[in-house]
């Protein structure tokens, strides 16, 4: 293992339940998870924090559990998503105009850009969560995706920006800070599932990632490898397992046992004569429950589910031809039994399930490769994201200088203050300054000789022509 790595912890704060999950990159770039823990949620519905109390109570038992799993573990920062209907997104441009047009486009010119767009007009109740640029624009060049090291006067980028409820965070972070622990960063749930199940074939080809959660549906597009959409619609797991409860007259966990063990969100794949016999309350006889009609309400839901997706997607103008990688489900509720089919039927697109293996390393629990895994997963790939970018700006930034002069500096100040005993250091570490002085005097020269011949080579082609002419 990579010791050098940090560990990252991601905590998913869901509708049904609070998950967390400590894991660092081995030498191989793989994720490994060095902790596990779970508890149900009763403190959140629709994704939204309601209860502050509760949800403290199950962040605190989710974290006890993943100490239980390694005692060893030390937990002070997280990654958390951020879910509910609450969220919305919007489209913006944004520009600035360079003072030095002779230097390179550097980290610090598109930091500058990204940090304008949060001084955006938004109402007043809502707060910028996140600015994600889709592609960006120096002069008159257009569909840029890396613009460092470029060169220009105007520089201009596409926007994704996503907002949320100010109250709706604020209970969040009261929730998680009121458990003992910092908020690294809020990540948008579908960002962090589709950062979870796919590659990068998968960000080119076109994808919409579906991730059907407890309280809501989170709708992420890409092509191209840009963010093209994000979108919350407000039907999840809950909503279906509700109206299994209301439609049937049953107990809301039987309704939820019975999704799970005997659903189907196509209700023609069911049986017509299979029944389940539910349990009688308060001596009252056994109720039977056809699966068929079990089926009948599940796939009316999910079908509704399904026409927001088509929506969104006709929306912003994304139909089967260009999403060639289809749709990825993802989530708790991916989990129905032929759903990719009733998805395919739906949108007219190609489905399968996303699983959060693709960039686990081996010798995790098979638990972990359940799409409802996939957000927390996610979370933690956003954090080394982060860290491997904050780690590359660093090395990009820093600047190597010739360190000759100070070194003779420091070793004359140090041979004054401490005698004779100096005096060989410094000599070998002037030598080795007058070595690299040299090395840089031998490569300015072929270069120069280089330059020199490339010009006479050119001239004699140019005369040439002039004599054919």
């Amino acid at each position: 293992m990579n010791q050098e790595a940090p560990i990252i912890v991601g905590l998913d704060i869901g509708t049904t339940k609070i998950a967390a999950i400590a894991g660092r990159k081995n030498e191989y770039g793989k994720l490994e998870i060095l902790g596990f823990g779970k508890a149900p949620s009763f403190g959140v519905q629709h994704g939204m924090v309601l209860n502050i109390d509760q949800t403290i109570k199950a962040i605190r038992q989710a974290l006890e559990n993943c100490y239980a799993s390694n005692p060893n573990l030390e937990i002070n920062e997280v990654y958390v998503g951020i879910a509910g209907h609450h969220i919305k997104s919007l489209q913006t441009r944004g520009d600035i105009v360079r003072n030095d047009t002779d230097a390179e486009i550097s980290q610090k010119d598109i930091d500058q850009l990204i940090n304008d767009q949060y001084k955006t007009v938004i109402p007043a109740s809502d707060q910028i969560i996140d600015v994600i640029p889709q592609q960006y624009i120096v002069d008159a060049l257009q569909n840029i995706t890396y613009p460092i090291g470029m060169s220009g006067v105007k520089v201009g980028a596409n926007f994704h920006i996503i907002t949320g409820d100010k109250n709706a965070i604020r209970n969040i972070n009261r929730s998680v800070e009121k458990s003992g622990l910092r908020i690294k960063d809020l990540v948008l749930q579908p960002l962090a599932s589709a950062a979870a199940v796919m590659c990068d074939m998968d960000f080119e080809a076109g994808v919409a990632i579906v991730d059907i959660g407890g309280g809501t549906t989170d709708l992420a597009v890409f092509y191209e490898g840009v963010l093209k959409h994000t979108a919350v619609i407000p039907y999840g797991g809950e909503n279906i397992t509700n109206d299994i409860k209301n439609g049937l007259g049953v107990l809301k966990t039987q309704a939820e046992q019975m999704k799970v063990q005997f659903g189907y969100a196509l209700a023609d794949e069911a049986k017509n004569n299979a029944y389940i016999t539910i349990p009688g309350l308060r001596g009252q006889s056994p109720k039977e429950i056809s699966v068929k009609n079990l089926a009948h309400i599940i796939q009316a839901r999910m079908s509704e589910i399904l026409d927001f997706v088509v929506y969104h997607l006709k929306q912003i103008g994304m139909d089967n031809k260009m999403l060639n990688g289809g749709i990825i489900l993802t989530g708790g509720g991916s989990q129905l039994k032929h759903l990719i089919q009733l998805t395919e039927y739906t949108t007219g697109v190609s489905a399968r399930i996303g699983y959060p293996n693709e960039h686990l390393a081996s010798g995790h629990t098979d638990e972990l490769t359940k799409p409802m895994y996939a957000t927390c997963v996610g979370l933690i790939l956003k954090g080394y994201n982060d860290y491997e970018n904050d780690r590359r700006a660093l090395e990009e930034n820093y600047v190597k200088i010739n360190t000759s002069y100070f070194a003779k500096e420091r070793v004359a100040r140090q041979a004054e203050e401490s005698g004779d005993e100096w005096m060989e250091e410094a000599e070998e570490e002037t030598a080795d300054a007058r070595q690299d002085r040299k090395s840089r005097e031998r490569n300015a020269s072929l270069k120069g000789f280089l330059d020199r011949m490339k010009t006479k080579i050119i001239d004699m082609f140019t005369e040439e022509e002039d004599a054919k002419l």
